[in-house]
Parts: C-alpha cells; structure tokens; sequence
C-alpha cells in the first residue's frame, strides 16, 4: 500500500494511520465499521496530485490497538488528530460509521471543517427510531450475525489468518461489499483488519466494539439522529450510492440536503462500498471540495 504507517495522539493513547503524502489541504479519510485505512488507498492515490490525505484506524479497527469504551470516543477522537496533524478547515470525508463520525466531530465543535463529504453514511431517523435501531444492535442475534459474516473478534494463528484473507479475495468477485474492488486491495483491507496479539491474530473490531459504539446516550447532545444536521453550518456532500444502505430513502436525505446552505446530494452507481468499489469518481467529488476550498481560500486573501 502506498503512503507512510504514523501514529496519531488521542486523549488515551494513540490511532494508527497512513499518510499518503501530497501537497495542499488536509483531506482526512474516515473508514466505516468493519474497515481500515487500507480502504482509502485507491481513493487516496487519485487525490495526492492536489491535497494531503491522511486516513485513519478508528478505534477497535485496524492496527489501532484502543478500543472504544463509550459511545462518542471513536468521533470525539477526531479533534486530537487534525490537532495533531496541525490541519486549519480540513476536508474531512468519512464513510458509512465515518460518516456519521465525521458529521457528529463538526457539530460537536471539535473540528471546523472547510467541508464535509458523507459517504454513505447518514442518520435519518428521530431520536426514539434511532434509540431502538441501536438497541437491536446490540443483541445476542445481531452479534452473531456480525460473527458469522464477517468473523468479527475471531482468533486465529498465521496459517488461519492467511487462508482467511486468501478466501476474502478469492470470493470479492461474488461479494456484496466488494465486487468490483481491486483484489490487492481487498487483501490490504482484510489482512490490516487482523492485529497481532500474542502468538494469535484478532479480527477487528471485536463484538464488544460494536456494542461500545451503539450504546448511544438517549440525552446526549450530539445524537445520531436526524437533528444533528442542524448542527452543520459548513459546506456539505452527502454522496449516495445507488445500491447502498439509504438508496431507498433518498427523499429523505434529498430533505436534509435541501435544508440548509451549501449542501449538494451527488449519486454514485455504487453499492454501500463506495470507496474501494468506486474511487475515481468518489476521488474526483473529493478534489471537487478541496478546489472550493482553495477558491475561496483565495477570495477570503483578495
């Protein structure tokens, strides 16, 4: 994989990264459940010609070795990291889980992004809806459904980890999430989604991850719900794919989109795995943004 493995201080530690190197505006790359850094790769490859991005392991993900043990850690963690990496009005671009992460930072006031760009990744339900959607998260069946597609918190040794990875890319051709992606990279993805501890290899994020993260605050002031986009005053993309998780209510999104200032709806033939799947087109929506960004960075000098 191309860019530079860096490590990057939160309040308890620290999150594992790539810097893909490049010039220009920060442009930080937020992966959803069940994914890494890794994805980002093709994506990121497309963008370092014009801009600077940086793409992250969340929390319980990847190499990064903390886990989550509330609900806000994993997008609070944000502000720590454009601190860190010393970025003014980044672009931040977060898919699926990271897009809800990226939106909650912005309306908690912990980053001031020059834009948003949500992958896939919208809340859309009122707070109870979305109180009882987290709820069924958390049960006995849904974890072992996560078990059972993904192997999520399995523990194998080399031998099993590797034919793991091998079946991954054997089978993407026919996968739901990752037909049409590079089979390089759906090794990438796979392999950094196993950490070493000991003589054994877990896959991440383990089911105690899940359930960390989905045992969201009924109180709590950001709130994965539909209100939280009233938080945003900053230029924001919701890009929509076509065969994703929220295709069948894109009037909704179409409402949130048409709510506010400076908000586009952009559709993408894609199935939910837009970043692996389709990174051209999802890197060309991409230095779209960090193009405004430098015009009006221009007009704010003039």
């Amino acid at each position: 994989m191309i860019g530079t493995e860096i490590e990057l201080p939160v309040a308890d530690g620290v999150l594992s990264g790539v810097d893909f190197g490049g010039h220009g505006e920060g442009v930080l790359l937020v992966h959803g459940s069940g994914q890494n850094a890794a994805a980002w790769a093709d994506v990121a490859s497309r963008l370092v010609s014009e801009c600077h991005p940086v793409a992250i392991d969340l929390r319980g993900h990847g190499q990064t070795r903390l886990d989550s043990t509330g609900p806000e850690q994993y997008w609070r963690d944000l502000g720590g990291v454009v601190t860190t990496l010393g970025w003014d009005h980044p672009v931040l671009v977060g898919h699926s889980t990271g897009g809800y992460a990226v939106t909650a930072a912005t309306a908690g006031g912990l980053v001031e992004p020059a834009a948003l760009c949500i992958v896939d990744g919208v809340v859309l339900d009122d707070r109870n809806a979305s109180l009882a959607e987290h709820a069924a998260a958390r049960t006995t069946e849904a974890a072992d459904r996560l078990r059972a597609m993904f192997r999520y918190g399995w523990e194998a040794d080399d031998d099993h980890m590797r034919a793991y990875v091998e079946q991954c890319v054997r089978e993407a051709g026919g996968d739901w999430l990752n037909a049409g992606a590079r089979h390089e990279l759906v090794e990438e993805v796979t392999r950094r989604s196993f950490l070493r501890r000991g003589h054994q290899w877990v896959r991440r994020p383990a089911i105690e991850e899940i359930v960390a993260v989905t045992a969201v605050e009924p109180g709590a002031e950001v709130f994965p719900s539909i209100e939280v986009y009233d938080r945003l005053t900053c230029p924001m993309t919701i890009v929509l794919a076509e065969h994703g998780f929220y295709a069948a209510r894109r009037d909704e999104v179409r409402a949130v989109v048409d709510a506010g200032p400076g908000r586009r709806l952009t559709d993408i033939s894609s199935n939910h795995n837009v970043p692996m799947t389709r990174p051209g087109d999802l890197a060309a929506i991409i230095l779209d943004l960090v193009r405004d960004r430098a015009v009006a960075s221009v007009g704010n000098v003039d």
